[in-house]
């Protein structure tokens, strides 16, 4: 940025404007980008990530709140499974509502979490003897796997892609 010859900048700058120079040209604005509508399966898989999150924040909660009323073996065990159940909800929560825009990056923590959820719900079912728990987590992440590989969802997330450079 050049200064006329002869005119002073004014006093009113801020610091940083001085020391570091303020910027040439003001930035463009993004150009608005174009939504699709998603298929009804990409939006009903979304819902069921969402449901699938709610439970996941629901279980740590359910697990903090027995680690502060009973007594752990390991404190720092109980709080570290608070801590992997929370992060796996947040990440499930915010894949959902990109399930919801149908946002290419969504699609794939999705998949991986609905595995782990799958061999979470097997182990619960079959190994554990806790069917209660596990069969409707079994029948939640099939359906999410079914919904995810539906022609029309692939489809959608496939016409998504950023071009390869």
């Amino acid at each position: 940025m050049t200064e006329q010859s002869g005119a002073r900048p004014s006093r009113d700058r801020r610091r940083a404007e001085r020391l570091l120079g303020g910027a040439a040209e003001p930035a463009a604005p993004r150009p608005e980008r174009e939504r699709p509508a998603a298929p009804k399966a990409v939006r009903r898989a979304a819902l069921v990530a969402g449901v699938e999150a709610a439970g996941l924040a629901a279980v740590a909660l359910w697990l903090l709140v027995l680690t502060f009323t009973s007594t752990a073996d390991s404190v720092g065990r109980a709080v570290a499974e608070v801590v992997y159940v929370g992060i796996f909800a947040v990440g499930l929560g915010a894949a959902a509502v990109g399930l919801w825009r149908v946002s290419p990056w969504s699609r794939g923590p999705v998949v991986f979490l609905q595995l782990l959820l799958g061999l979470f719900g097997y182990y619960s079912a079959f190994e554990w003897g806790g069917a209660w728990v596990g069969v409707p987590l079994l029948v939640l992440v099939a359906t999410e796997l079914y919904l995810l590989a539906t022609p029309e969802a692939r489809l959608a997330f496939e016409d998504r892609r950023p071009p390869a450079p």
